[in-house]
């Protein structure tokens, strides 16, 4: 093992961040507007696309959990979830099916089930204002222990089903969402001790890896990295950064602070986009967190684009990255997935989960405001194509089974070309599941895997009263943050200026709370109120094309400024 303090001296200050309110503050400088940064490929995406429609995302969300948490469900789908007592007959667990009709698993295989589908309908769930701890009688989170790997002394939630162990993303990805989890159910019997020991294993994790994540996974029982079998997968580093930076905020142990930079430098230091499923926007996240709260320097134009142009090494997942472009009569348009394959393929799960780390960064980088805007508005636009009721018959792969799950649970992607052969449309919906076994029928493309994160969409975008615009949540996936007030991102995609119904209504959950009464909006991008002394609703004006992220501070509120232009709302900061 190697010592962490040898380890990329120029990439990693051992310095604390704070974001206290310092003795030498300033009234604020107001009304200099943040210049914006561009992204190539966010660049090419159209303001609106052409086939633009907005789903109620939170809708959506809210009526696959009553689907898929149904244990009675006697239809044609049937049920599709179990409990499993057998994993640790001491916290009995529960299954969810991956694909519909999925011949591998159920009740009676009760421990075959994965960690990214039941944690991710759990956080879904919460994230939209259901409280899983006690919904028909069972503390949901409570069972989501069930994954916590101690047999093989791995101590670390794991994906469970399949022997996904040696595929590095797996492993991470269930830590993330149980983070995610345990923030938004705050509370949970024995959760903090699960959430040190995983704090631990990825502080250990980094310490034994030091400055190289040149590996294919990540053994956490020997406390080694392994190469071979799978393609390496270097922004895992992003998911151990952003993990780490997570359990900083939580447990303030600044050993994890050190550690989460290391990660994060080593990511920063590599030559090449490495992006290989989803974790390396989660480094994109800690990274912008890093540069604003701590003073490093991370490149992160350069992992924006690592992320949207994607791979292109061949010793790497080639072609992995988000998809620009119209299939046949449809806009696509920042879908993620791979570029490539067969002209195409985007996947439902990782559409919805790159909003996660993406929205909330803004607020530390207001800079990337405008492209993040542009980005949301078309991805969560053509995110509704894996529909089976938002995608014309001809397009999908099974349009005899649209009405299955009453359109409650999604394709597990949209291809460009059909890679059965079967139909010669583009773009088509469907879904790998057939091919997983022999025994697999049709019904398997349709995903529950792919749709669980669908509350991700529902707790980060709200419609507005101007068809076109949309409202982005952007404290409400930026688990364990500071957030003492609403802070909403607007983009107008149009060329006129806009005028919407600003809403007083915010998600909140566990210790996401606020107060309520007169208010002030102050935009972090243009430095300057949009409205003060406001009280409920208000009409707000929106540049053309344009962002605005805004902070709804109880009215009156006097801003203040530190010596790095930091500016402060009684004491917390609001704008970096």
């Amino acid at each position: 093992m190697r010592s962490f303090l040898t380890l990329l001296p120029l990439a990693v200050v051992l310095v604390s961040c704070t974001a206290d309110k310092g003795p030498d503050l300033d009234p604020a400088v107001l009304g200099i507007p943040v210049p914006q940064t561009k992204i190539v490929r966010i660049n090419a995406m159209p303001y609106i696309p052409d086939t633009y429609q907005m789903l109620d995302w939170r809708r959506k969300a809210i009526d696959y959990d009553r689907y898929v948490f149904d244990w009675n469900r006697n239809d044609e789908v049937g049920a599709l979830i179990w409990e499993d007592k057998n994993s640790r007959p001491d916290n009995p667990g529960f299954g969810l099916y991956t694909t519909v009709k999925d011949s591998r698993q159920g009740p009676s295989s009760p421990t075959s089930h994965e960690a990214i589908n039941t944690m991710a309908a759990v956080l879904s769930g919460g994230l939209v204002g259901i409280d899983k701890t006690s919904q028909d009688g069972r503390n949901y989170p409570k069972m989501l222990q069930n994954y916590f790997a101690s047999a093989n002394n791995w101590k670390i939630m794991t994906n469970g089903a399949f022997g996904y162990a040696k595929d590095w993303w797996y492993n991470v990805l269930p830590n993330l969402l149980y983070f995610g989890v345990c923030d938004v159910f705050p509370g949970v019997d024995g959760a903090d001790d699960i959430q040190k020991t995983i704090s631990e294993q990825f502080k250990a994790a980094d310490e034994a890896m030091g400055s190289s994540y040149d590996y294919s996974y990540f053994d956490f029982g020997n406390m080694t990295g392994v190469a071979g079998g799978l393609p390496k997968q270097q922004d895992a580093a992003g998911g151990h950064g952003y993990l780490l930076l997570e359990a900083y905020r939580k447990f303030g142990d600044e050993t994890y602070l050190e550690h989460a930079k290391n990660a994060i430098g080593v990511l920063n230091s590599q030559s090449e986009s490495r992006f290989y499923e989803i974790l390396l926007p989660f480094g994109i996240y800690a990274a912008a967190y890093l540069n604003a709260a701590c003073g490093t320097d991370y490149a992160l134009t350069k992992m924006m684009d690592w992320t949207f142009n994607g791979c292109s090494s061949s010793s790497g997942r080639k072609g992995w990255g988000v998809i620009v472009g119209k299939w046949g009569d449809y806009d696509v348009f920042g879908l993620q997935g791979s570029i490539t394959d067969g002209g195409g393929y985007a996947f439902t799960m990782n559409s919805f989960e790159m909003a996660w780390p993406l929205v909330p960064m803004v607020k530390y980088q207001p800079q990337y405001a405008n492209m993040i805007g542009i980005w949301m508005l078309n991805n969560a636009s053509a995110t509704r194509l894996f529909y089976p009721g938002c995608i014309d018959d001809d397009h999908q792969f099974a349009p005899s089974l649209k009405n299955l799950t009453n359109n409650n649970i999604a394709y597990e992607g949209l291809r460009y070309s059909d890679r059965y052969g079967v139909f010669d449309v583009c773009p088509i919906a469907e879904g790998d599941g057939p091919t997983w076994t022999s025994k697999n029928g049709i019904e398997t493309m349709f995903s529950l895997y792919s749709t669980s994160p669908v509350g991700v969409f529902g707790s980060i975008i709200t419609k507005t009263d101007v068809e076109g615009i949309i409202r982005l949540d952007c404290n409400v996936t930026d688990f364990y943050a500071d957030r003492p007030y609403p802070v909403n991102m607007y983009y107008n995609p149009f060329k006129t200026p806009q005028t919407v119904t600003y809403d007083t209504e915010h998600l909140t959950y566990g210790n996401l709370k606020y107060a309520s009464g007169k208010y002030d909006l102050f935009d972090i991008v243009t430095r300057n109120y949009l409205v003060q002394g406001a009280s409920g609703p208000v009409q707000i004006s929106l540049s053309a094309r344009s962002a605005h992220i805004l902070v709804e501070i109880p009215a009156g509120t006097s801003l203040m400024q530190d010596e790095n232009a930091r500016i402060y709302a009684d004491g917390h900061i609001i704008a970096w």
